[in-house]
Protein backbone atom coordinates (compact mmCIF):
# COMPACT_ATOMS: atom_id res chain seq x y z
CA UNK A 1 0.00 0.00 0.00
CA UNK A 2 1.49 3.29 -0.97
CA UNK A 3 0.95 6.68 0.74
CA UNK A 4 -1.75 7.40 -1.91
CA UNK A 5 -3.91 4.95 -0.45
CA UNK A 6 -3.10 5.76 3.33
CA UNK A 7 -4.01 9.64 2.72
CA UNK A 8 -6.11 10.25 -0.37
CA UNK A 9 -7.53 7.21 0.17
CA UNK A 10 -6.86 4.69 -2.71
CA UNK A 11 -4.70 3.80 -5.48
CA UNK A 12 -4.44 5.45 -8.89
CA UNK A 13 -5.83 8.48 -6.72
CA UNK A 14 -7.40 11.37 -9.30
CA UNK A 15 -5.96 14.96 -7.82
CA UNK A 16 -8.27 17.69 -9.02
CA UNK A 17 -6.68 21.42 -9.39
CA UNK A 18 -8.86 24.02 -8.09
CA UNK A 19 -7.29 27.04 -10.21
CA UNK A 20 -7.42 30.16 -7.97
CA UNK A 21 -8.34 33.30 -10.16
CA UNK A 22 -5.67 36.33 -10.09
CA UNK A 23 -4.68 37.40 -6.42
CA UNK A 24 -3.77 41.31 -5.31
CA UNK A 25 -0.36 41.74 -6.77
CA UNK A 26 -1.13 39.52 -9.82
CA UNK A 27 -1.08 41.78 -13.00
CA UNK A 28 -5.03 40.54 -13.24
CA UNK A 29 -6.12 40.89 -9.91
CA UNK A 30 -9.60 42.50 -10.38
CA UNK A 31 -9.64 45.19 -8.06
CA UNK A 32 -13.39 45.92 -8.66
CA UNK A 33 -14.88 42.43 -7.60
CA UNK A 34 -11.97 42.06 -5.06
CA UNK A 35 -10.89 39.03 -2.76
CA UNK A 36 -14.16 38.26 -1.75
CA UNK A 37 -14.73 37.42 -5.44
CA UNK A 38 -12.03 35.15 -5.42
CA UNK A 39 -12.89 33.23 -2.68
CA UNK A 40 -16.52 32.44 -3.97
CA UNK A 41 -15.28 31.53 -7.02
CA UNK A 42 -13.02 28.96 -5.20
CA UNK A 43 -16.07 27.38 -3.62
CA UNK A 44 -17.61 27.47 -6.68
CA UNK A 45 -15.24 25.48 -8.28
CA UNK A 46 -14.32 23.02 -5.43
CA UNK A 47 -17.77 22.44 -4.27
CA UNK A 48 -17.85 21.15 -8.56
CA UNK A 49 -14.86 19.12 -7.95
CA UNK A 50 -15.80 17.41 -4.85
CA UNK A 51 -19.76 16.70 -6.07
CA UNK A 52 -17.99 15.28 -9.04
CA UNK A 53 -16.09 12.73 -6.91
CA UNK A 54 -12.47 13.29 -7.11
CA UNK A 55 -10.21 12.10 -4.55
CA UNK A 56 -8.12 14.97 -3.66
CA UNK A 57 -7.88 18.69 -4.33
CA UNK A 58 -5.13 20.68 -5.20
CA UNK A 59 -4.99 24.72 -4.98
CA UNK A 60 -2.77 26.58 -6.67
CA UNK A 61 -2.40 30.23 -7.93
CA UNK A 62 -2.83 28.93 -11.63
CA UNK A 63 -3.82 32.31 -13.05
CA UNK A 64 -1.16 34.66 -10.80
CA UNK A 65 0.13 35.12 -15.05
CA UNK A 66 3.23 35.40 -15.62
CA UNK A 67 4.80 33.38 -13.06
CA UNK A 68 7.44 34.28 -10.39
CA UNK A 69 10.22 31.98 -9.26
CA UNK A 70 10.18 33.87 -6.37
CA UNK A 71 6.56 34.88 -4.97
CA UNK A 72 5.77 37.47 -3.05
CA UNK A 73 4.67 37.53 0.58
CA UNK A 74 1.09 38.95 -0.59
CA UNK A 75 0.23 35.73 -3.12
CA UNK A 76 0.50 33.46 -0.07
CA UNK A 77 -1.18 35.38 2.55
CA UNK A 78 -3.85 35.64 -0.60
CA UNK A 79 -4.01 31.90 -0.99
CA UNK A 80 -3.86 31.41 3.24
CA UNK A 81 -6.97 33.52 3.38
CA UNK A 82 -8.97 31.50 0.19
CA UNK A 83 -8.14 28.15 1.88
CA UNK A 84 -8.51 29.18 5.71
CA UNK A 85 -12.47 30.46 4.17
CA UNK A 86 -12.87 27.63 2.31
CA UNK A 87 -11.62 24.88 5.20
CA UNK A 88 -15.52 23.86 6.36
CA UNK A 89 -16.60 23.25 2.80
CA UNK A 90 -13.42 21.33 2.01
CA UNK A 91 -14.21 17.05 2.21
CA UNK A 92 -11.38 15.64 0.58
CA UNK A 93 -7.36 15.59 1.43
CA UNK A 94 -5.71 18.39 -0.08
CA UNK A 95 -2.60 19.59 -1.13
CA UNK A 96 -1.15 22.90 -2.49
CA UNK A 97 1.17 24.89 -4.98
CA UNK A 98 2.50 27.98 -5.10
CA UNK A 99 3.76 28.66 -8.35
CA UNK A 100 6.41 28.63 -8.81
CA UNK A 101 8.42 28.69 -5.39
CA UNK A 102 8.81 25.79 -3.15
CA UNK A 103 9.43 27.36 0.11
CA UNK A 104 6.35 29.05 0.04
CA UNK A 105 4.28 26.29 -1.14
CA UNK A 106 5.55 24.37 2.00
CA UNK A 107 4.99 27.59 4.25
CA UNK A 108 1.74 27.29 2.84
CA UNK A 109 1.00 23.84 3.56
CA UNK A 110 2.35 24.55 7.09
CA UNK A 111 -0.02 27.08 7.84
CA UNK A 112 -3.15 24.92 6.38
CA UNK A 113 -3.03 21.68 7.38
CA UNK A 114 -2.30 20.65 3.68
CA UNK A 115 -1.20 16.78 2.96
CA UNK A 116 1.06 17.38 0.11
CA UNK A 117 2.71 19.97 -2.26
CA UNK A 118 3.77 19.83 -6.15
CA UNK A 119 6.41 22.29 -7.52
CA UNK A 120 9.98 22.06 -8.89
CA UNK A 121 12.66 21.48 -5.93
CA UNK A 122 15.51 20.18 -8.48
CA UNK A 123 17.28 20.81 -11.50
CA UNK A 124 18.07 23.88 -13.52
CA UNK A 125 16.13 25.14 -16.48
CA UNK A 126 15.94 27.25 -19.34
CA UNK A 127 11.96 28.64 -19.32
CA UNK A 128 9.38 31.23 -20.15
CA UNK A 129 10.37 33.26 -16.90
CA UNK A 130 14.24 32.78 -17.45
CA UNK A 131 16.82 30.91 -15.86
CA UNK A 132 15.22 28.59 -13.07
CA UNK A 133 17.65 27.32 -10.44
CA UNK A 134 17.02 25.77 -7.59
CA UNK A 135 18.39 24.37 -4.22
CA UNK A 136 17.02 21.45 -2.63
CA UNK A 137 18.84 21.01 0.56
CA UNK A 138 18.12 24.63 1.39
CA UNK A 139 13.88 23.54 1.03
CA UNK A 140 13.84 20.33 2.29
CA UNK A 141 16.02 21.77 5.63
CA UNK A 142 13.16 24.98 5.66
CA UNK A 143 10.81 22.11 5.41
CA UNK A 144 11.96 20.54 8.32
CA UNK A 145 12.58 24.19 10.10
CA UNK A 146 9.00 24.97 10.00
CA UNK A 147 7.27 21.52 11.05
CA UNK A 148 6.29 20.49 7.58
CA UNK A 149 8.22 17.44 7.78
CA UNK A 150 4.81 15.29 7.04
CA UNK A 151 3.84 16.94 4.26
CA UNK A 152 4.49 14.53 0.94
CA UNK A 153 6.68 16.14 -1.70
CA UNK A 154 5.37 16.04 -5.30
CA UNK A 155 8.48 16.40 -7.46
CA UNK A 156 7.87 17.75 -10.83
CA UNK A 157 10.64 16.62 -13.11
CA UNK A 158 9.31 17.53 -16.45
CA UNK A 159 8.40 21.24 -15.69
CA UNK A 160 6.02 23.13 -18.17
CA UNK A 161 7.41 25.60 -20.27
CA UNK A 162 10.44 24.92 -19.29
CA UNK A 163 14.18 22.69 -20.75
CA UNK A 164 16.52 20.85 -18.49
CA UNK A 165 19.46 23.02 -18.75
CA UNK A 166 22.36 19.75 -18.33
CA UNK A 167 22.49 17.18 -21.47
CA UNK A 168 20.21 14.35 -19.79
CA UNK A 169 17.84 11.70 -20.53
CA UNK A 170 14.72 11.66 -18.34
CA UNK A 171 15.95 8.46 -16.94
CA UNK A 172 19.03 9.47 -15.60
CA UNK A 173 16.84 12.28 -14.23
CA UNK A 174 14.67 10.14 -12.35
CA UNK A 175 16.79 7.72 -11.05
CA UNK A 176 19.16 10.57 -9.60
CA UNK A 177 16.50 12.31 -7.90
CA UNK A 178 15.22 9.62 -6.33
CA UNK A 179 18.41 8.43 -4.90
CA UNK A 180 19.54 11.97 -4.08
CA UNK A 181 16.36 13.45 -2.31
CA UNK A 182 13.53 10.77 -1.75
CA UNK A 183 10.87 12.44 -3.01
CA UNK A 184 7.36 11.27 -2.34
CA UNK A 185 6.44 11.40 -5.79
CA UNK A 186 7.38 12.38 -9.70
CA UNK A 187 5.28 14.27 -11.33
CA UNK A 188 5.74 13.91 -15.24
CA UNK A 189 4.15 16.67 -17.35
CA UNK A 190 2.84 18.24 -21.29
CA UNK A 191 4.66 21.66 -22.70
CA UNK A 192 1.56 23.59 -20.86
CA UNK A 193 -1.64 22.66 -18.56
CA UNK A 194 -3.82 20.48 -20.18
CA UNK A 195 -1.10 19.52 -22.70
CA UNK A 196 -0.91 15.51 -22.83
CA UNK A 197 1.84 13.50 -20.75
CA UNK A 198 4.06 11.89 -23.31
CA UNK A 199 2.90 8.55 -22.83
CA UNK A 200 6.73 6.74 -23.56
CA UNK A 201 8.17 9.42 -21.23
CA UNK A 202 5.77 8.33 -18.24
CA UNK A 203 6.59 4.77 -18.97
CA UNK A 204 10.63 5.28 -19.27
CA UNK A 205 9.88 6.89 -15.71
CA UNK A 206 7.82 4.29 -14.17
CA UNK A 207 10.23 1.85 -15.55
CA UNK A 208 13.76 3.38 -14.08
CA UNK A 209 11.93 3.79 -10.35
CA UNK A 210 9.45 1.27 -10.37
CA UNK A 211 9.04 1.70 -6.18
CA UNK A 212 8.10 5.69 -6.76
CA UNK A 213 4.73 6.82 -7.48
CA UNK A 214 4.93 8.75 -10.54
CA UNK A 215 1.92 11.33 -11.52
CA UNK A 216 0.86 12.42 -14.91
CA UNK A 217 1.19 15.82 -14.20
CA UNK A 218 -0.72 17.25 -17.34
CA UNK A 219 -3.72 16.07 -19.98
CA UNK A 220 -5.00 13.17 -18.66
CA UNK A 221 -8.57 13.43 -20.19
CA UNK A 222 -11.41 11.37 -20.91
CA UNK A 223 -10.23 9.63 -24.06
CA UNK A 224 -6.65 8.75 -22.71
CA UNK A 225 -7.10 8.05 -18.66
CA UNK A 226 -7.10 4.46 -19.49
CA UNK A 227 -3.79 4.62 -21.15
CA UNK A 228 -2.20 7.01 -18.34
CA UNK A 229 -3.21 5.07 -15.45
CA UNK A 230 -1.98 1.81 -17.13
CA UNK A 231 1.37 3.15 -16.36
CA UNK A 232 1.13 6.40 -13.99
CA UNK A 233 0.22 5.37 -10.22
CA UNK A 234 -2.37 8.48 -10.42
CA UNK A 235 -2.91 11.73 -12.10
CA UNK A 236 -3.26 15.59 -11.77
CA UNK A 237 -6.04 16.87 -13.54
CA UNK A 238 -7.35 20.53 -14.42
CA UNK A 239 -8.10 21.71 -17.42
CA UNK A 240 -10.15 18.52 -18.48
CA UNK A 241 -13.03 19.42 -15.66
CA UNK A 242 -13.85 22.52 -17.20
CA UNK A 243 -16.49 23.43 -19.10
CA UNK A 244 -15.14 22.48 -23.03
CA UNK A 245 -12.25 21.57 -21.53
CA UNK A 246 -10.75 25.04 -21.58
CA UNK A 247 -7.92 25.95 -19.05
CA UNK A 248 -9.32 29.75 -18.66
CA UNK A 249 -13.20 28.22 -17.67
CA UNK A 250 -14.65 27.21 -14.81
CA UNK A 251 -15.26 23.47 -13.43
CA UNK A 252 -18.11 21.64 -14.92
CA UNK A 253 -19.38 18.56 -12.09
CA UNK A 254 -20.81 16.78 -15.27
CA UNK A 255 -17.53 16.68 -16.96
CA UNK A 256 -16.11 16.01 -13.89
CA UNK A 257 -18.65 13.23 -12.64
CA UNK A 258 -18.46 11.59 -16.23
CA UNK A 259 -14.17 11.16 -15.97
CA UNK A 260 -14.31 10.20 -12.35
CA UNK A 261 -17.08 7.79 -13.44
CA UNK A 262 -14.88 6.38 -15.67
CA UNK A 263 -11.86 5.84 -13.36
CA UNK A 264 -13.67 4.20 -10.77
CA UNK A 265 -14.55 1.64 -13.58
CA UNK A 266 -11.11 1.59 -14.47
CA UNK A 267 -9.77 1.00 -11.03
CA UNK A 268 -12.55 -1.56 -10.26
CA UNK A 269 -10.96 -3.61 -12.93
CA UNK A 270 -7.58 -3.74 -11.38
CA UNK A 271 -6.59 -5.30 -7.94
CA UNK A 272 -5.72 -3.06 -6.26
Amino acid sequence: MTWLKDIIGTEKAIIAMCHLLPLPGDPYFNKEKGMDYVVEMARKDLKALQDGGVDAVMFSNEFSLPYLTEVKTETVAAMARIIGELMGDIRVPFGVNVLWDAKKSLDLAAATGAKFVREIFTGVYASDFGTWNTNVGDTIRHQYRIGAEDVKLLFNIVPEAAKYLADRDIESIAKSTVFNNRPDALCVSGLTAGSQTDTEILSRVKDIVPETIVLANTGVRLSNLEEQLSIADGAVVGTTFKYDGKFENHVDVTRVKEFMDKVKNFRNNLIL
